[in-house]
């Protein structure tokens, strides 16, 4: 099945974020950005935060997580 599919649902994908890389625990075909919302194809995920196992959707929605928890420089 691929998402080309007539009956291919999204679902949202369950994954452990590790340094540089990441594994899926549930297969699915988007996560969701911890600041915004948005859905982030799993193919295209390139920001997380492994100390919060969280994902993000570009470079200014993982700074804006790292300045709401403190770990931004000043």
């Amino acid at each position: 099945m691929n998402i080309h599919d007539k009956n291919f649902t999204p679902s949202e994908a369950l994954i452990r974020y590790l340094d540089g890389d990441f594994v899926i625990v549930r297969p699915g075909s988007f996560v969701r950005c911890a600041v915004t919302g948005r859905p982030i194809p799993v193919d295209e995920l390139m920001y997380w935060n492994v100390d919060r196992q969280e994902p993000y959707v570009d470079a200014a929605a993982a700074l804006e997580a790292f300045k709401q928890h403190g770990l931004a420089g000043k």
